[in-house]
């Protein structure tokens, strides 16, 4: 029997091995899953300080090479230190720096056939370099695009516009782009099909992001539960619940301005990394602190007790609008019965007849959450399991990991 040739990937653009931000958590889970795969062998770039950064020396089950680099998951991690003061540019300098690093290891190791495989669009005008650099010495680029980086509400004009084109270059020069929604696949060859200075006819595929279909370990009595629920005034089924980074384009304004509308006894807990400017400047609009149901309660990094808060969560509310099957929403809807979603393409693709929709106008999301508030107990049972059904059939970690492995290890594009 011909042994196969084991094949490389190295993964760029994920700050750590995480398990919060959607490309931290995706590594997390795709080298978790593949960690025991002989036809697969991780490299995976991860940022040495700074946010979102991780210390290899506070994680159970890593095996430390030395200060630059540890085993996780039998994937190699290689850390990446980023200069001070760098600003918005620290993420272009990490990708370049771990794309160096990269070339450099394959180099060293004269490792034949590499995939690097890349997760959103930052370092544009890098890429033609990079491309040919890496197919010079046998390698292939993969790309995922991510969503709308270019809409974000949090970027000035100039900086969209940057987005813009690099999102045009990086599609330009890889060898796949593979999307996780596939709105983001229409939009991909939509823009850049055909012929012209902007038309580069890439070649793409659907691969979602994933979810957990199982319970929470934790039990109902744990304390660490009771002790959670106890710090924050709540109750099991007595809150929505809201999870997701704290930015103006997941549409938190109109969240909390509707739910203060509402006549809704629940209250509404908001999960988030909180950004005081962006805090300060919602509670001159709206006044919220003064609405004792308004509850931001900070971050939760424990996977275990955060998914036991969804599961014991009334509702879910999901207010994303920019690009790409958002993780919050599929593990929202494997863990959480009633989810109420900003009623956008990305987020119907997802979740179809599974949830209930609401949109910007005024009163719109008032009177669903007035509406879930007199759902009866059977029928939203019924809209969980639909739920949790349709992420077992279609987002479980298990069939997204098998779907990569057939795109790493399946014959050549």
């Amino acid at each position: 029997m011909i042994q196969q040739e084991i094949q490389y990937v190295f993964l760029v653009g994920a700050k750590s091995l995480g398990t919060y931000g959607g490309y931290e958590t995706f590594v997390n889970k795709l080298t978790e899953y593949h960690q025991n795969n002989k036809k697969i062998k991780y490299y995976v770039a991860c940022k040495a300080n700074g946010s979102g950064c991780m210390n290899p020396y506070e994680i159970d089950n890593i095996k430390i090479i030395n200060d630059h680099e540890f085993l996780y998951h039998n994937a190699h991690c290689f850390r990446i230190k980023i200069p001070k003061n760098l600003g918005a540019a620290q993420a272009i300098y990490y990708d370049v720096a771990a794309l160096n690093e990269c070339y450099r290891i394959i180099k060293q190791k004269k490792i034949k056939h590499p995939i690097v495989y890349i997760m959103a669009c930052r370092i544009g005008p890098f890429m033609k370099g990079f491309y040919k650099k890496i197919h010079k010495i046998g390698g292939k680029i993969y790309l995922n695009p991510d969503g709308h980086e270019w809409k974000r509400a949090c970027w000035n004009p100039p900086i969209r516009k940057y987005w813009k084109m690099s999102e045009q270059l990086m599609v330009k020069y890889c060898d796949l782009v593979i999307c996780d929604s596939l709105n983001i696949e229409k939009y991909i060859h939509k823009q850049y099909d055909g012929k012209g200075i902007n038309k580069t006819n890439p070649k793409s595929t659907f691969i979602a992001y994933g979810a957990e279909t199982r319970e929470s370990k934790l039990a109902d009595d744990e304390p660490q539960l009771l002790e959670w629920y106890k710090s924050n005034g709540l109750k099991p089924k007595s809150y929505y619940l809201v999870v997701g980074r704290f930015v103006p384009e997941n549409n938190y304004e109109i969240m909390i301005r509707e739910f203060m509308k509402s006549y809704s006894e629940k209250d509404l807990v908001i999960i988030t990394n909180i950004n005081n400017k962006f805090l300060n400047n919602l509670e001159k609009k709206l006044c919220f602190m003064s609405d004792k149901r308004i509850k931001f309660v900070g971050t939760v990094y424990d996977q275990e007790l955060l998914m036991k808060i969804r599961e014991n969560a009334y509702g879910y509310l999901h207010g994303h609008e920019v690009g790409g099957t958002n993780p919050s929403l599929l593990e929202a809807l494997g863990s959480t019965s009633l989810n109420l979603l900003l009623n956008v393409s990305f987020n119907r693709e997802v979740a179809e007849n599974t949830a209930l929709y609401w949109d910007k106008k005024n009163g719109s999301l008032a009177e669903l959450i007035e509406k879930a508030d007199k759902m009866s107990a059977d029928t939203i049972r019924e809209y969980g399991q639909q739920a949790k059904q349709r992420i077992c059939n279609i987002y479980s970690w298990k069939y997204i990991c098998n779907k990569y492995e057939e795109t790493f290890c399946g014959t050549s594009i």
